[in-house]
């Protein structure tokens, strides 16, 4: 049935990546740069490889426009692992962290800074579901950073204004996982910035890291070795096999976002479709966003049925049978999610928004 059918995948992450970058990976997997081997087969510490890691910095670095005194760090273990390495880097056992409670990565954030130091919640929308970006919180005046999740995967909110930390010495430190390349920030607003790739980036497999220079100059004798950013920063994000398929993506996916136009073109096209799909929720008497408007997403769109009698299977089937895959939403929200980060053509948000109009005909 599926034969010549285009798929659309909303998935949350893993999530889809561009054609052209899944075309130049298939022929790297097979033979990479006149080499006569795979990029996956390859040496870290050959040239090719080492270049490849140079290359992909200085895209992070050109798109974001990221200041001299930040490192760009390629490391592994996930924004889960950022968890941990954020407060065993910055905190000292004695110290404190301001953390803004808005989703479920932001709760296992917090967990995990209070298995190494105290973390403060000064503000969280736990109590409504997390369908809002707290607003209200007043911030502790010895915590060494502020944390927040600038995207919600599972909840459907996005700071459209980043805080501005209360401490001088302090800092604002930012899980991106889900929306980092959707739009320009000012990196030197933030003193350190983590992001799983497997949203907008690339795949699961590596995650980019980057932190200020003063930030990792810390006595930090105690911690792991490979839980302190100076190891990756003196080596290169090379201090082990690093994940270089991984990173090759990643690269292939920063060049077709140069050849989009930039960030300033994504984030117009993440807002068009968006804006949409949207539009077509408040139209149609079917469904309902459950965020508040101030604060939804442009790349995470969770919508529900008006009537909680209706069938989500029913839907769900309905929209799959014409390409339309994982929609389902998050167990915590139920209804259905719209994952729509860059490379989501504006051709499947269309498809989407014909399917819940015929939905609504039936």
């Amino acid at each position: 049935i599926l034969i010549n059918m285009k798929i659309y995948n909303f998935s949350a992450g893993p999530a889809c990546l561009p054609e052209p970058v899944l075309n130049a990976t298939q022929k790297a997997a097979i033979e990479y740069k006149g080499t006569g081997m795979s990029v996956m087969e390859m040496s870290h510490r050959s040239e090719p490889i080492v270049d490849l890691f140079h290359e992909t910095t200085s895209r992070v670095r050109e798109l974001l426009d990221v200041p001299s005194n930040y490192h760009v760090l390629w490391l592994q273990g996930g924004a889960s692992m950022q968890f941990a390495m954020v407060p065993m880097n910055l905190l000292s056992n004695t110290s404190t962290a301001d953390y803004i409670e808005t989703g479920s990565w932001s709760t296992k954030a917090i967990t995990e800074c209070n298995k190494v130091a105290k973390a403060n919640v000064i503000a969280s929308s736990k109590q409504d579901i997390f369908s809002y970006i707290p607003k209200e919180y007043k911030q502790k005046i010895d915590s060494k950073y502020l944390h927040i999740t600038s995207n919600n995967t599972i909840y459907g909110t996005q700071y459209k204004v980043f805080p501005k930390v209360d401490n001088r010495d302090g800092c604002l430190v930012a899980d991106m996982s889900s929306d980092i390349f959707s739009a320009p920030i000012n990196v030197s607003d933030f003193g350190l910035i983590y992001a799983g790739a497997q949203k907008n980036m690339g795949p699961a497999g590596v995650t980019l890291v980057i932190v200020r220079e003063d930030l990792v100059n810390n006595e930090l004798d105690h911690l792991p070795t490979m839980m302190r950013y100076d190891t990756h920063v003196k080596k290169d994000s090379m201090f082990n096999t690093p994940p270089v398929l991984s990173v090759f993506v990643v690269n292939e996916t920063l060049k077709w976002i140069e050849d989009q136009g930039g960030l300033v073109s994504i984030e117009n096209s993440n807002k068009i479709m968006s804006e949409k799909l949207y539009a077509e929720i408040e139209r149609n008497m079917l469904f309902r966003s459950p965020v508040a408007i101030e604060d939804r997403s442009t790349m995470n769109i969770p919508f529900v049925f008006n009537d909680n009698s209706m069938d989500d299977n029913d839907f769900l089937q309905f929209c799959d049978a014409r390409g339309l895959k994982t929609l389902k939403g998050h167990r915590s929200v139920g209804g259905f999610r719209a994952s729509i980060y860059n490379a989501m053509p504006m051709e499947g948000v269309d498809a989407l928004i014909k399917a819940m109009q015929d939905y609504e005909d039936r």
